[in-house]
């Protein structure tokens, strides 16, 4: 008999007990492949891959767990009534009963994910953690064109808009976002939420095509579940700050596509949650702010600084960090105006982020462009109808660079007209990578500067001046720096060198103290100090090579591919240093 025969009817063993193949795994829920795919994305169950797959490597395994999992939800029954629900309506419209049809189609099965919510995130944090892509999902949606007769409901679109404005309010009152960079793809956002960095991706405001490369059907069932997640999050952090969730929004600002600036101005309303009042005072507080929501498209709307100042009477006790402390400050006393061209919602979510203060060109808008205390305009064309002499016209990069370095950089680079300095990444380490671009140096000691309190910046005042004081202190201080680490280096490498060539010529320490300490390494030094260093470096790679032979196959196969990757950052390094090298050449033949 063979060692592995099993006898037919006897319980398996091993990978062909743990897995099941997704073929058998559908006929074992007695369900469509489509409804166990849409089953799958909801629970958080994903395929796995065995060691050993006991039919084939052409197949798709599922841990057998998993399916049991799945087995005893009670979303199959929903499904299955939805299923029995579409062949009645299918079946009055075919025998013509309109009315038994319209009946139907007005009560249909209907499903909750709440559930769900708790159930694969039992603790807040662990949602947080997770937020990544319910994010760039939602925001993504919110982007796409609310049309009648496409693949993706109207209704969805705008609840995405909906939690998308939402949660931006809730980052800008808390001053919780912390980096921002441009891309080709969109916009990428980091914030930091109770010790959790979060990072998604927003779509720039382009028109929005729908491909039929896409499968709609998978995306909105992770939507489906994304809107849920989201919309839990929201409610729970906007409790955490003592403001009403959901909210309600002006009727006029959202008429005039300003939902952003609405949900600040009703958080800064400063509506608390749970308050222990009498029922009478509740009944008249509520009168009231049912009252005051009606009257509210009476209101002034040339309110100043009512998107910034979000829920100053908050009774919650806010533990800010110095990070949270420096964001909120960085445009503190700075009045922003955007020009038609600029992306408004991106940088309406920015600057109040920051501490300052923004209105817009176009209805709604809390202050007009003739404002007197304005001192940035953020444009992106290269004429203007009216120049003010009273503020700064500067492209909106400078925002998302000055957001980046965390410092009010000069806006001299920054000039309409003018080619600005490039956009770096914050989402990449310059010293890991091995390369450090030039204004990333620039910015360091703009950074140094301001740490050390050399102000005034460049860009005010008496700009010859203080440019020379702010590079005179920096370089004075670095240099001072640099120099005393040469004078010990040299010292230690004089050292070595004087050992050296006495270890080479046979002589003693009192020889040589006899003779003359203070002459210069000639050339047969030089080359006892080569061959040492060859002799060295042969000693290293000896030494590799023999902890190669020790290493397994796969450990070698990991070292290899670490070298490999070192040596395509070395090219790239060297890459990029030649073309720096090739554009000042350039651009010192051009200036002659």
């Amino acid at each position: 008999m063979p060692k592995h025969y099993r006898p037919a009817g006897k319980k398996k063993e091993g990978n062909a007990a743990k897995y099941i193949t997704r073929t058998k795994a559908v006929k074992y829920l007695q369900i469509s492949l489509a409804t166990f795919r849409k089953l799958c994305i909801l629970k958080g169950v994903f395929p796995r891959d065995p060691k050993k797959k006991v039919e084939g490597n052409h197949k798709t395994y599922y841990h057998m767990k998993d399916i049991a999992f799945l087995f005893h939800d009670p979303l199959i029954e929903k499904f299955r009534e939805i299923k029995v629900h579409r062949k009645k309506v299918k079946k009055a419209v075919a025998k013509k009963n309109k009315d038994l049809a319209d009946r139907l189609l007005n009560r249909p099965p209907t499903y909750k994910l709440d559930r769900l919510i708790l159930e694969r995130y039992p603790t807040f944090v662990d949602a947080l953690r997770d937020l990544d892509d319910c994010l760039t999902m939602v925001h993504l949606f919110a982007a796409l064109p609310a049309v009648e007769g496409e693949r993706v409901q109207v209704q969805r679109i705008h609840n995405c808009r909906r939690l998308s404005h939402e949660w931006q309010a809730y980052i800008s009152r808390t001053h919780s976002l912390r980096k921002t960079f441009i891309s080709v793809k969109g916009i990428y956002y980091q914030a930091e939420v109770q010790g959790q960095k979060i990072t998604w991706l927003t779509p720039h405001a382009l028109q929005q095509v729908l491909t039929d490369d896409v499968d709609f059907n998978v995306m909105l069932t992770f939507l489906e579940f994304y809107e849920t997640l989201l919309g839990f999050m929201n409610f729970k952090l906007y409790h955490s700050i003592n403001v009403n969730y959901p909210p309600v929004l002006d009727p006029r600002l959202e008429a005039l596509a300003s939902e952003l600036y609405a949900l600040c101005r009703y958080m800064s309303s400063g509506i608390v949650p749970g308050n222990s009042e009498p029922a009478k005072l509740v009944e008249d507080k509520d009168e009231s702010e049912l009252r005051l929501a009606q009257l509210q498209h009476q209101l002034p709307s040339n309110e100043p600084g009512a998107l910034m100042h979000l829920v100053q009477e908050s009774t919650a006790a806010d533990v800010e960090d110095d990070d949270a402390k420096e964001c909120r400050s960085l445009f503190k006393n700075v009045k922003f105006y955007l020009s038609r061209e600029v992306p408004r919602e991106s940088l309406l979510f920015i600057i109040p982020a920051f501490g300052g203060t923004v209105s817009w060109e176009g209805e709604g808008a809390p202050f007009d462009e003739t404002d007197e205390d304005i001192t940035h305009q953020i444009v992106d064309r290269p004429t203007q109808s009216h120049v003010f002499l009273s503020r700064e016209y500067v492209q909106p990069q400078w925002i998302y660079d000055c957001v980046n370095a965390r410092i009010v950089l000069p806006t001299e680079g920054y000039v309409v007209g003018r080619v600005p300095p490039p956009h770096l990444s914050p989402f990449v380490d310059n010293n890991a990578e091995g390369y450090i671009p030039e204004y990333a140096e620039t910015i360091k000691k703009l950074q140094a500067a301001a740490r050390n309190q050399v102000l005034p910046l460049p860009s005010i005042g008496d700009e010859d001046m203080e440019k020379t004081l702010v590079e005179a202190i920096i370089d004075r201080s670095a240099s001072n720096e640099v120099a005393e680490k040469k004078r010990k280096l040299e010292m230690l490498e004089q050292q070595y060198h004087d050992e050296l060539k006495m270890e080479y010529e046979g002589k003693t320490y009192s020889h040589t103290k006899a003779d003359n300490p203070t002459d210069v390494v000639d050339n047969d030094s030089e080359a006892a100090n080569n061959h040492v260093d060859d002799s060295y470096k042969q000693a290293e790679k000896d030494a590799a090579d023999i902890s190669k032979t020790v290493m397994s196959r796969k450990q070698r196969g990991l070292l290899e591919a670490i070298e490999i990757h070192h040596e395509r950052k070395k090219d790239k390094v060297n890459l990029l240093k030649k073309r720096k090298k090739n554009a000042e050449s350039s651009a010192s033949t051009k200036g002659r």
